[in-house]
């Protein structure tokens, strides 16, 4: 996934520059190389291990477990995944091919589009379930009284709304264009004032303003409030834990994998967000050094962005089991394990129709598989 506006990603080693005809020698021609090369064996593994591990939870969560409302938020966060990661053979192609994109501007667009649509459901999915699990430690009992399949469907319906109104202006500015350097070369980039004119300056203030506008948007509403919201959610449900010893000598297992959520899903996504804020800085004010940071960057942020789709059945599901007990169990049972909601009990405190027994806040914890995230 690039994140320049202009087509100029070919690796060669030596341009033409517009104004002289001068031919110089690319320095970094080799470490973006290596970097691209990196890039795609990244791309690779993801998308392997992605596929497999996606396609057992939406397996097992559609097909084979009773629908709860967990269930539904996992199913929905491996469809994303799942979505994004079946687009990275196109990517691959892209980069191996040096950035020539072969397969028109419609699957350009789509391309971009589905990325993001899938990128923006993931990230506001884990926000969800992030709001779930604290609505189910600070008020269990009303959440054992509201919490429903159907409610869930709807939400995350409309999250898949959301995402798709927040990806549709990359379906309308991508944009397919020869390389400046080699015209048999078709780059697939961002294409923000609909034109090749990079000369009228109107153009180009118009080409910026747009740039400035996606950046801010995709960093403010596909990082900042996600992001804060899932800590703030973690942050209360630690406070919880550790105000009860009850619960927290239950859930001892549970800070590491929350700590380990908080920290994946900043390390995968802060890079990518943060070059793409250093490039929009770039694109007013052309400064070489930026353009290095951006090209050595670009690569490696992006390959920890698309990284996290496929760590997200690892983080969510594997990890809440202990070794011996992945080895020992099946996938199946594993899973199911992870995404049970019902507690049996034995306590006085009985709740009647679908509410479960026994202490409503440890029955809340264990009903949601709170270890596992």
């Amino acid at each position: 996934m690039e994140m320049t506006a202009t087509p100029s990603y070919n690796i060669n080693t030596t341009d033409v520059s517009e104004n002289n005809g001068s031919v110089f020698t690319d320095e970094y021609a080799d470490l973006r190389r290596s970097l691209y090369t990196m890039s795609i064996v990244i791309y690779c593994l993801t998308f392997v291990l992605g596929v497999l591990g996606n396609g057992v939870v939406i397996w097992v969560t559609g097909f084979k477990m009773k629908k709860t409302v967990t269930t539904v938020w996992f199913l929905n966060l491996a469809v994303a995944d799942f979505l994004f990661i079946a687009g990275l053979p196109l990517s691959v192609a892209y980069i191996a091919q040096n950035f020539h994109w072969p397969f028109g501007k419609f699957m350009c667009k789509l391309n971009r589009t589905i990325s993001f649509l899938n990128i923006i459901a993931s990230v506001y999915i884990l926000m969800v379930i992030s709001v779930d699990r604290c609505v189910s430690v600070v008020w269990p009992v009303w959440a054992q009284n509201h919490r429903s399949v159907r409610k869930a469907s709807c939400v995350s319906l409309g999250v898949w709304v959301l995402a798709l109104i927040l990806s549709t202006p990359y379906f309308v500015f991508r944009d397919t264009a020869p390389s400046y350097v080699d015209q048999d070369i078709i780059n697939c980039f961002d294409n923000y004032a609909f034109s090749d004119d990079y000369v009228t300056e109107s153009v180009n203030q118009l080409r910026l303003l747009r740039h400035q506008a996606m950046s801010l948007t995709r960093f403010l509403l596909g990082f900042v409030v996600p992001f804060t919201v899932i800590v703030s959610c973690y942050a209360v449900i630690i406070h919880r834990l550790r105000r009860s010893r009850t619960l927290a000598s239950q859930s001892s297992r549970s800070f590491k994998i929350i700590a380990a959520v908080i920290i994946t899903f900043f390390l995968c996504w802060a890079p990518y967000h943060i070059m793409a804020l250093i490039e929009l800085v770039n694109s007013s004010q052309r400064s070489e050094t930026l353009g290095h940071v951006t090209t050595i960057g670009v690569p490696i942020a992006t390959s920890l962005a698309f990284l996290n789709s496929c760590l997200n059945p690892l983080l969510y599901v594997f990890m809440g089991q202990d070794l011996k007990n992945k080895v020992r169990k099946s996938i199946l049972a594993v899973l199911e394990t992870a995404f049970q909601e019902e507690v049996s009990g034995s306590h006085s405190d009985t709740q009647s129709g679908d509410t479960q027994s026994g202490d409503t806040r440890l029955s809340a914890l264990n009903a949601e598989g709170l270890s596992m995230t």
